[in-house]
């Protein structure tokens, strides 16, 4: 692997293929989108601008002010992600979806983020840790370990263990994935 050529003369030449190996030579390809370089170099100089200068490119690309009270340091941020965002795209249709699903579950009040894997109310999950059985009643609003309530498998996850888990795939309510279609029961 060669290393990266920061050398101006490799753009001198305007016009014509690049002297620089894989660099846009044939100009049938598809457009080109800005490289990583280009992208990190322009999210770098974010922090030499101003917090004025910041705010002006926030109003240029979102054409508004930005929200009152966002600090500099939130505004970098911001302004960082459109900068990758338009470089390298944004969030698939696929993630849109199902971010747009799991705020309108939040409003409803759902407890799980995966209506697939929410147990139902009374069921009794086991989960043997470390030579001792741990045992988590399902109620309506949440959860029931030793005695105490909880809104969230993951708390009670990192109570036995110490450490972060995820809740429901500390106690395998992972969904499965099929493996063969399902027998045909018609017949």
């Amino acid at each position: 692997m060669k290393p990266d050529i920061h050398d101006a003369s490799a753009r001198q030449h305007t016009g014509g293929p690049s002297p620089v190996p894989d660099r846009g030579g044939n100009r049938n390809d598809r457009a080109r989108k800005p490289g990583l370089s280009d992208i990190e170099t322009e999210i770098a100089g974010l922090l030499d601008r101003s917090t004025r200068e910041l705010r002006m490119a926030w109003c240029k690309l979102h054409r508004t002010e930005p929200p009152l009270g966002l600090s500099r340091d939130l505004l970098i941020r911001a302004l960082a992600y459109d900068l990758q965002e338009r470089g390298h795209g944004g969030p698939s249709a696929a993630l849109r979806r199902r971010l747009r699903r799991l705020v309108g579950d939040f409003e409803k009040g759902a407890l799980s983020a995966n209506a697939d894997i929410a147990p139902k109310t009374g069921t009794t999950l086991l989960r043997a840790w470390r030579g001792q059985t741990h045992t988590v009643l399902v109620n309506e609003n949440g959860f029931e370990y030793e005695g105490q309530r909880y809104r969230s498998l993951t708390v009670i996850a990192e109570r036995i263990t110490g450490a972060h888990w995820s809740g429901p795939r500390f106690f395998g309510l992972t969904r499965r994935v099929r493996t063969s279609p399902p027998a045909d029961t018609s017949l």
